[in-house]
């Protein structure tokens, strides 16, 4: 299959261009390089260096994709509160760019939508079909773009597919980009720094290991459309996987505490029981095998140092 990755230099991305490149797909990547990085590609894939406000038509005709892996987006929560008009830019803009690039080639789209900044506060596991209650200008342009794909698939007879991710965690994440917790807690250990929680930490998140989040992208193909959320279906709070990031780490570092932040999640967690049904898909990988191999990664990259604090995703 032709393949078309965007945002394919980045955290989430590049395992899914790994994942096609190890069924053997051909797969162009398209990527700023803003956040991501040229190293993460795979070699067997081609880069294209282009920023997804730009025409794109140029490398879709020369790629002729079958699937587009849309990925790119501007991900970082606290960007979108302080540059709400960048973040539409890119989220919206750019994934309607993404979309009539694809639409000239009839290639289906899977595009990386948010389980916690679009459900808002859970109060169990929410499913599909819960109430939409962005509270950030980057779970509204996430849910805008969702809002797209099923506009085309109803205009242009299009079988676009949207996934909801939890919290996704592993390998790559960079603690100084979009800011997951999990690379910021492990980033400040490998430093022998304290890490910061903000609030009490009894906030609880869907950690989900990002090699199962790239497996349930790529079941995701050839689905007759739909959004299904990507998750466990289980709660962590802050103050537990603090504790399980310190005993990955060998640590006995104690991490302080700061005043919470306005407008920050209590609760989200994601109900994965449609992904199971009709995707075949479920989280394998438990969380604490998951931060293990997200620690080997981070206390052997030189590029992660420098300060980072936990925020809310």
């Amino acid at each position: 299959m032709r393949a078309i990755v965007t945002g394919g230099a980045g955290f989430i991305g590049s395992h899914v261009a790994d994942a096609l490149v190890a069924r053997g797909d051909e797969v162009v990547v398209v990527d700023s390089l803003a956040t991501g990085r040229r190293e993460h590609v795979p070699e067997a894939a081609t880069l294209v260096v282009r920023d997804i406000r730009e025409p794109l038509e140029d490398v879709f005709d020369d790629a002729r994709p079958e699937a587009v892996f849309h990925l790119a987006a501007q991900a970082d929560v606290r960007v979108a509160v302080e540059r709400p008009l960048e973040d539409a830019e890119i989220n919206v803009l750019g994934t309607v760019r993404v979309l009539e690039a694809a639409r000239r080639h009839g290639a289906q789209v899977v595009f990386s939508s948010t389980g916690g900044a679009i459900y808002g506060e859970c109060d169990g596991p929410a499913e599909e079909t819960a109430p939409l209650r962005p509270v950030s200008p980057y779970g509204a342009s996430k849910l805008c773009g969702e809002e797209y794909l099923r506009t085309y698939n109803r205009l242009h007879g299009t079988i676009h597919v949207a996934l909801r991710y939890g919290n996704v965690y592993g390998p790559r994440q960079d603690p100084h980009g979009e800011a997951g917790v999990v690379a910021i807690f492990l980033g400040a250990l490998a430093r022998g720094e304290q890490a910061r929680i903000f609030g009490d930490g009894t906030q609880t998140r869907d950690y989900v290991y990002v090699g199962d989040v790239a497996r349930a992208t790529l079941a995701a193909l050839g689905q007759e459309g739909g959004v299904f959320n990507v998750g466990t279906g289980r709660e962590t709070s802050v103050l537990e996987l603090y504790a399980l990031c310190r005993d990955a780490a060998g640590s006995t570092t104690d991490a302080e505490h700061a005043p919470a932040r306005l407008g920050e999640l209590q609760r989200s967690v994601l109900d994965p029981r449609r992904a199971a049904d009709e995707l075949g898909f479920a989280a394998m990988v438990a969380l604490e095998d998951g931060l293990a191999s997200t620690w080997e990664f981070v206390s052997g990259d030189p590029q992660l140092a420098g300060k980072g604090h936990a925020g809310d995703r």
